[in-house]
């Protein structure tokens, strides 16, 4: 189920800053009020996203008031710091280096960080035009759960859900880069040029995170 990304390299740019570890999730709308919130669909894609190479395209991008969602599968994404997790040996698609940075220059860490992944910038959409920045905060939502995550990482420009090894983990997906992920049902609600700082800490994804989902929720 897993494909290969296509990965570009760029910095965040941010002030460097201590990882903290992550604590119990931030206070923030339940999945049933993010649901309700994107319950229809405003298309601003043009063209549909395939969920895995060589399927059909199927996934619309599509916005509700400043959040963009989609609903789709999840792929496992292990790229960036190399781990016991997260290596050539446990991941046959595995790059040393994600598309974007974190606070202290470097690659995210998969297994670590909450990330999610947005389809490379073409004429279907462009995450840039549409003022989706690096680091952008996104509520991800399954079976009821919540995990907030940033952007982190580019995929293939016809290609779409995918989000980090820790990410998987925190929703309750099966984490293996390799057989992992789950098929359908993850919705994806991104909240443009929300940044959480610094950008690798699951602290700060979910204080942001909570904050942008409950002004979208009360929106």
């Amino acid at each position: 189920m897993k494909r290969q990304l296509v990965t570009a390299f760029a910095a965040l740019g941010l002030v460097p800053a201590i990882l903290t570890a992550s604590p119990a999730q931030a206070a923030g709308p339940s999945a049933a009020q993010l649901l309700a919130k994107v319950s229809s669909c405003t298309v601003v894609s043009h063209g549909k996203y395939a969920t895995d190479d060589g399927e059909s395209s199927t996934v619309n991008i599509c916005k509700k008031g400043s959040a963009f969602f989609w609903k789709a599968d999840m792929d496992i994404d292990c790229d960036g710091v190399r781990t016991s997790n997260c290596n050539e040996n446990t991941d046959p698609w595995y790059q040393n280096q994600t598309s974007f940075e974190t606070s202290a220059g470097k690659s995210f860490q998969a297994d670590k960080t909450h990330y999610f992944v947005i389809p490379l910038p073409s004429s279907r959409f462009s995450y840039s035009s549409n003022g989706i920045k690096p680091g952008s905060v996104a509520a991800i939502i399954y079976h009821n759960k919540v995990v907030y995550a940033v952007f982190a990482d580019e995929g293939p420009s016809n290609i779409i859900g995918e989000a980090s090894y820790a990410t998987a983990k925190a929703l309750g997906i099966d984490s293996n880069p390799e057989t992992g992920g789950v098929d359908s049902g993850v919705t994806y609600i991104v909240f443009p040029g929300k940044v959480p700082s610094p950008v690798e800490s699951n602290s700060a994804i979910d204080s942001k995170g909570a904050s942008a989902a409950t002004a979208f929720v009360n929106s």
